[in-house]
């Protein structure tokens, strides 16, 4: 690592950051709307699987990758000798840039809902509001663009004085606020059907909609842990030799999926208190809905203010780490400052995010799921398993204070992690290729 590299001041510093990184709108908002529109526990289930089996496995990939190189996630291979393989950072990379473009819209939705929860302003036509005024058009582009500006300030900022201490304050008060609501939600009427509903999977649902379900689930999960955009890859290359990558890549897990399961907590008993279709989910129906939500409760503006905050502090952090990757590969191969990198780079990801301002969100994010994601990760684990191989285990158990299994991990990440994403990029493909009407119907697994 060179001398003047940027580094985490604590641990604890890095912790905050993955997990800020991982708990975003993916995790606060998109994943109990996937959970709905894929039938309820039976997602729930499948993703838990997904993210004991491949997500945390291929996370420790990602923080072997970066620890060991020191470096962003393009020049990662070249440093270890892997130069063939920098085309899988790249992918990761523009992942991330890709992602950013579409994710900083709607984070401009958010804003918009933080004001328009403490006005009022959505109550007496909730789908009107999001539909003519939030959604597409100059005012969504106007949006997108204070809430790029907010994440490109935070990152021209650097990595101790910006990222670190920024998210440092986020991750907390997301957990906190999230808690708060729940406690409220277990106050609604028909919270039990709710309950239910998100906690009782009926296994014959799993069995029938595998190939609808399965994508989504291990999408969601690279999504929400943040995996094959280079975030994981750039955080880790930060850290220090004596921390240890398995407990701290545990934690990260555990934040992460319990404070999705707690945004479902949140989101669940409002809908069945309204009698509204948990299936009903989208990019635009989620706004919608819980916005008439919070219109018809009482103390409406105040609860919606809050979550739309809790939405909006996700949101930031998560986007913070995704420009930190196209930064930390600006800043280390070309004479860039870390402000120059950051106000270019968040630039071109404005204008980039301008389609999915005027309606073609939809696209991005699923050429992101269903493509980009998975083929990332999948190129890190063949490498870090096969190529990496030894070097990877040495690198895993260096930090740990107790004996990690490391070559147990080794091969399973050499056999069955590859097969998981292998068959979700398949399934993800032929999903694509139905969207785009090449295929009429799905064929795998249909």
């Amino acid at each position: 690592m060179t001398s003047d590299r940027a580094s985490w001041a604590s641990r604890v510093g890095f912790v905050f950051a993955a997990v800020g990184s991982a708990v975003g709108l993916g995790n606060v908002w998109q994943f109990p709307f996937q959970t709905g529109q894929n039938g309820g526990a039976a997602f729930l289930v499948v993703y838990l699987g997904v993210v004991l089996a491949i997500g945390f496995p291929a996370m420790l990939t990602e923080f072997v990758l970066g620890r060991r190189s020191q470096r962003n996630p393009v020049d990662a291979f070249a440093a270890l000798g892997g130069g063939r393989w920098r085309v899988a950072g790249g992918i990761a990379a523009l992942a991330a840039f890709w992602i950013l473009s579409f994710y900083s819209v709607v984070g401009g939705w958010v804003i918009r809902y933080v004001v328009g929860s403490a006005t009022g302003a959505y109550f007496d036509a909730p789908t009107t509001y999001f539909s003519e005024v939030a959604a597409t058009g100059p005012d969504a582009v106007a949006f997108h663009l204070v809430f790029m500006a907010v994440v490109v300030a935070i990152v021209a900022g650097g990595v101790e004085d910006g990222i670190e201490r920024s998210t440092k304050l986020m991750v907390p008060s997301i957990v906190v606020l999230l808690v708060a609501l729940a406690v409220w939600a277990t106050t609604l009427e028909g919270v039990d059907a709710a309950y239910a509903y998100y906690l009782s999977p009926d296994l014959a649902t799993v069995r029938a909609n595998l190939a609808s379900i399965l994508p989504s689930a291990v999408g969601q999960a690279f999504f929400t842990l943040s995996l094959g955009m280079g975030a994981m890859i750039t955080y880790a290359s930060y850290l220090g030799e004596d921390d240890s990558l398995p407990v701290d890549g545990g934690v990260i897990v555990v934040l992460n999926t319990l404070v999705g399961l707690l945004a479902g907590f949140v989101i669940f008993p409002i809908l069945f208190a309204l009698g509204v279709d948990p299936g009903s989910g989208g990019a635009g129906t989620a706004f919608v809905t819980l916005g008439g939500a919070f219109a018809q409760l009482p103390a409406g503006r105040l609860l919606g203010t809050v979550f739309f905050v809790v939405l909006l502090l996700a949101a930031v952090s998560s986007a913070i780490s995704l420009l930190e990757v196209t930064v930390s590969v600006a800043v280390e191969n070309t004479a860039w400052s870390r402000r120059r990198a950051a106000g270019t780079l968040g630039g071109a990801c404005a204008v980039l995010g301008v389609p999915s301002a005027f309606g073609h969100l939809a696209w991005f994010n699923a050429v992101a799921y269903e493509l980009l994601l998975p083929l990332s990760v999948l190129g890190v684990t063949l490498y870090v398993g096969w190529v990496l191989a030894d070097d990877a285990t040495a690198e895993l158990e260096r930090g740990a204070s107790v004996a990690t299994p490391s070559t147990a991990w080794l091969w399973f990440v050499r056999l069955v992690v590859p097969v998981g994403i292998g068959l979700t990029l398949v399934l993800g493909v032929q999903s694509l290729l139905v969207r785009a009407g090449v295929l009429t119907e799905a064929v795998l697994l249909a």
